[in-house]
């Protein structure tokens, strides 16, 4: 007999029925709207550029945005555990649908990026809402059997962001990659609001927003990803731009950190941090953050440059690691949610990411694309252990009042790995690759770009051609074999996470009391 899933306050009381697949639908084209953007937007700048010009400006358009996201990702987790998840997810979604509007109007660069640094405000709050409803809907111990759904999203952003990007552009015109977003997020504003029932929130009288700690943690945010997004580009490491952002921005963390001692309701409530494994979880997901986003850049780039193959499919290019990434994530969320065991999986993760990232490391030009399709499923497996896992563990170590806030500060961490991680990866690389050229006499060609196309590449003399390929086969090896060796702190704190048991994990989840006015799924055959 068919099994119907029915959304229950803790009272006890339940709404019409409706099926969570259809509430994790509505969440997933929210999630997808978050991730597809920028991979849309990518490919849709040079047009941009053309016909808004401010090519000098050209980087604040992504700048913009991903420090309008990292900066707003924790406040939006704690405005949803003080005044409700629902309301203030949708007002995320209307706020990223406001900006995804004004972007698309836009009639000059100053405007492109004032509007997607709204859009990016909204951004914030839609990853981290997305997480947080569903650790208030489904219990750890089922949360596993819907990872499948999670990261297919992420893998059908990858692939599909660089396609409709193209396509959009080429038939519609740039303007139509922000007004895509409209349609989507209508749907997923209605669904939300017609589907999702959560317990409302009652409010506090004497509940104070921690604007100080806010404040400095915005500053603090926003100065390390400055650091990370403008060293080695728009400025030196060394100069006094970046060490001023990096000192500014460590000591605005610190002072963050003091005020949230003496906050009476912290934005960041710092008791989250004494769960061993919920600091573990923050400190892998940051290490999978370093690597993953590394990949995604780097990987396309040696398979154009060195391998010869067309841009115009990129995120076809990532196609092994996507779905072993997919597939092995769905595989860990199943038998997550049969055992409930769940130790293993970080293990696992931690040393097939390190072991993929080593095999890439030794790629060269005579490598063939079978052989770096299949290290790159190693790797995308090693991802698949770790990418829904680390989540699941870390709202699993919280109590339901602060599951919004473990939400934001786990995928705040997983931002900044990945800033610093394109950062590192990025400067070595560079490095690299000019080294090699100057050595190998082409060093004008460096200093114009380190980074070449295929169709740009094929009109270079033939010499020229095969110095650049060993330069960028030289520089990959340096990016992933650091990226092993960041890989290998996960694979290590790995085996100091606690097995604690998994909330929902008796054999009726439907019995199971409610924890801190949490929604729960029960199943009714």
């Amino acid at each position: 007999m068919a099994t119907q899933q029915t959304v229950r306050t803790p009272e006890g009381e339940a709404p019409p029925a409706r099926s969570v697949r259809v509430v994790l639908l509505a969440l997933m084209i929210a999630m997808l709207l978050a991730m597809l953007d920028n991979m849309i937007i990518g490919t849709a700048m040079p047009t941009i550029v053309g016909e808004l010009g401010g090519l000098e400006h050209l980087s604040w358009v992504v700048t913009a945005y991903t420090l309008a996201t990292a900066a707003s990702t924790p406040l939006w987790g704690k405005f949803g555990d003080m005044f409700g998840r629902k309301g203030v997810f949708l007002t995320s979604i209307v706020i990223f649908l406001i900006g995804s509007a004004l972007s698309g109007m836009a009639q000059d660069m100053g405007q492109l990026i004032g509007f997607r640094a709204i859009q990016g405000l909204g951004a914030g709050g839609l990853m981290v809402g997305v997480m947080a409803i569903i650790g208030d809907l489904i219990p750890p111990r089922e949360r596993g059997r819907y990872q499948g759904m999670m990261a297919g999203v992420m893998a059908l952003a990858m692939i599909g962001g660089p396609l409709v990007g193209g396509t959009i552009t080429d038939h519609w015109g740039w303007r139509w990659s922000f007004y895509i977003n409209l349609p989507l997020g209508a749907v997923a504003l209605a669904m939300v609001t017609t589907v999702l029932h959560l317990p409302k929130k009652p409010r506090s009288t004497d509940t104070r927003i921690d604007f100080l700690g806010a404040a400095l943690l915005t500053v603090g945010i926003t100065a390390i990803v400055l650091v990370t997004t403008w060293g080695g580009t728009e400025y030196a490491w060394g100069s006094a731009t970046i060490v001023g952002l990096a000192v500014g921005g460590v000591a605005a963390l610190l002072a963050f950190l003091w005020a949230e001692t003496r906050a009476s309701d912290p934005i960041v409530p710092l008791h989250i941090f004494r769960s061993r494994n919920f600091t573990l979880m923050s400190l892998i997901g940051f290490v999978a953050g370093f690597v993953m986003f590394g990949a995604v850049l780097y990987l396309p780039l040696f398979q154009q440059s060195v391998q010869g193959a067309s841009a115009t499919n990129s995120g076809l290019l990532l196609l092994p690691m996507l779905l072993s990434m997919m597939v092995v994530s769905l595989v860990a969320g199943r038998v997550t949610t049969s055992t409930g065991k769940y130790k293993a999986f970080p293990i696992a993760g931690g040393a097939l990411m390190t072991a993929g990232l080593f095999l890439l490391s030794t790629m060269d030009t005579g490598t063939s694309r079978l052989v770096s399709g299949i290290w790159m499923a190693v790797l995308g497996a090693g991802m698949g252990f770790l990418m829904q896992i680390t989540m699941l563990v870390a709202q699993n170590s919280v109590e339901m009042k602060d599951m919004g806030v473990a939400s934001s500060s786990t995928t705040l961490f997983r931002t900044l790995g990945s800033s610093f991680g394109v950062a590192i990866m990025g400067a070595l690389f560079t490095s690299r690759v000019q080294d090699e050229m100057a050595a190998r006499g082409g060093s004008e060609l460096t200093a114009r770009t380190a980074q070449l196309d295929a169709a740009s590449l094929a009109k270079l003399p033939a010499q020229l051609r095969e110095a650049y390929q060993h330069a960028v086969a030289s520089g990959t090896h340096g990016a992933f074999l650091l990226a092993a060796a960041v890989a290998v702190l996960a694979f290590v704190l790995a085996f100091f996470v606690k097995e604690v048991a998994l909330r929902g994990a008796g054999p009726d989840t439907a019995k199971e009391p409610a924890d801190g006015g949490a929604a729960k799924v029960s199943e009714k055959v």
